[in-house]
């Protein structure tokens, strides 16, 4: 039994809640570190802001996906009620955020922020698999690519274009300006609003439904807890050795402080294991850590070779997202000094720069993966765009002007759309349809572990091979990239 094919209107109102919750996360990419600032905080300790993000992913994801394959409201659905809620609290949090009167509302701020958002966005990636056929995956991930794109436009530059209109952009004496302000509650409303139209248009299918359409002869949801309850405990030992070994190697050859949390999460996974383990050799094997290391470590096979170009791709992407500016406000602009005129010039060059790779995802999104993807397949279509990734990056080590720069975002733009859109329209046809959730969770894995190695272990090596040359960062992001490319070689099509 197959589900309904979906017209445009309806894959637009499975996925347009995603264009509200972009506008939110660039909102606070954008301006966090302004907030921090405005309120107080010194530059040294702002590197916690790229931790913060990626941690509370990585807590809540899985244990969202976990529980939305588990919840049926009736009417309200399977995946609404979670994404329904987040927008309620991250909405809430973007409207208060600019009011913080002390640092520590705002960090409290950012922390319920972050969460929401993943509350939000985890069981959206689900959503498209539950409500989409297999050959409409591809569409349907790349139609919620555009919307990404475009909100990450709206959100990244709402704050410049109330600069434009008059609106204030510094406050005497310190403080959040109006134009930050103004652009949080903006972007609340939206955020709120365009989850709600998702809502409110879409009917969710019920298990029963998708037990009917998942024909695939897919293993039960309690197989890997059988699996769990069959393994020895060496492997828990191994994952605490390593988180160890990883803290040994901080604390005896100087790497930075942060590299101590990678430590951390591999020793209480490994923690996790143990107990996990011992509750399904007992027969208590139905709970949450049961099911959540179960699915970790039985993770189907595609979804392993997956991770590869992940960890590669996202590398790559956090490279550029921490050493663009001063890349560009050093050798576009011919500043390293962060007071100087023409370093500030470099940075809202950067913010140009940044809205249009997104741009071009959007587009890319909309109008080049359906097509590549019909005529080479998904997983060549990914390792093509992963290498225009790679060039762009490339690129930066050639171009001194600006503008000629644009170019090299129209590379970068059409990977970050396949990142976005291509594996997981190829896993969501691949996934047991009863664990989407889980699955789509604990994929985020991926893209926390190298934005934990590239916010910590890249500076380490900026700092002691090239302290005065950044360029050599987008180097690494170029190689990396192209490794995220050639991981896909290990990957075979599957027919829809």
């Amino acid at each position: 039994m197959e589900k309904p094919r979906q017209g445009f209107w309806g894959l637009w109102n499975i996925s347009f809640g995603f264009f509200g919750i972009q506008i939110g996360f660039a909102l606070q990419n954008a301006n966090m570190s302004r907030i921090f600032q405005s309120l107080g905080e010194s530059l040294d300790n702002l590197t916690v802001l790229w931790i913060a993000a990626p941690l509370t992913g990585l807590l809540v994801q899985p244990i969202i996906g976990h529980m939305s394959d588990r919840t049926w409201l009736g009417k309200l659905g399977r995946r609404r009620p979670y994404f329904l809620a987040g927008s309620i609290m991250a909405s809430l949090a973007l409207f208060i955020m600019p009011l913080s009167p002390a640092l520590w509302v705002a960090a409290v701020m950012l922390w319920i922020l972050d969460a929401a958002i993943n509350v939000s966005m985890e069981p959206f990636r689900a959503f498209v698999g539950d409500m989409l056929r297999k050959d409409q995956h591809t569409v349907g991930y790349s139609l919620q690519t555009a919307f990404i794109g475009a909100g990450a436009v709206v959100g990244s530059i709402f704050p410049w274009a109330l600069d434009q209109f008059g609106v204030a952009n510094e406050v005497v004496g310190g403080g959040i300006p109006d134009t930050v302000k103004h652009s949080f509650w903006f972007g609340g409303l939206v955020y709120l609003l365009s989850v709600l139209w998702t809502v409110f248009t879409t009917q969710e299918y019920s298990p029963d439904q998708l037990r009917a359409f998942d024909t695939d002869g897919h293993e039960d949801a309690q197989s890997t807890v059988r699996a769990l309850a069959a393994r020895s405990q060496t492997s828990a030992f191994v994952w605490i050795g390593a988180g160890l070994l990883v803290a040994a190697l901080v604390e005896l050859s100087g790497l930075e402080k942060e590299m101590f949390l990678l430590a951390a999460l591999l020793a209480t996974y490994g923690l996790a294991s143990i107990i996990a383990i011992q509750l399904a050799k007992s027969g208590r094997g139905n709970n949450m850590l049961s099911d959540i290391v179960g699915d970790f470590s039985g993770m189907p096979d595609i979804m392993k070779k997956l991770a590869l170009t992940q960890f590669f791709s996202w590398s790559a992407l956090f490279i550029m997202w921490i050493y663009t500016t001063p890349v560009v406000a050093q050798y576009a602009f011919g500043s390293n000094d962060p007071n100087s005129a023409a370093y500030n010039e470099g940075g809202n060059w950067v913010g140009i720069l940044f809205a249009v790779y997104n741009g071009v995802a959007a587009l890319a999104a909309l109008f080049l993966l359906p097509t590549m993807a019909q005529r080479f397949g998904k997983v060549r279509t990914h390792m093509i765009c992963l290498l225009a990734g790679s060039a762009g990056f490339a690129a930066f080590l050639f171009i001194r002007e600006p503008q000629i720069l644009l170019f090299a975002e129209i590379g970068i733009g059409i990977a970050w759309a396949s990142i976005l859109a291509m594996p997981y329209a190829i896993l969501a046809s691949s996934l047991p349809q009863q664990k989407l959730g889980i699955y789509m969770g604990l994929f985020n894995v991926f893209i926390v572990v190298p934005q934990l190695l590239v916010a910590t272990a890249m500076g380490t090596v900026l700092k002691h091979f090239f302290p005065t040359e950044p360029i050599w960062t987008m180097a690494f992001a170029a190689i990396v990239m192209a490794l995220a490319a050639l991981a896909m070689l290990r990957i075979k099509e599957t027919p829809n």
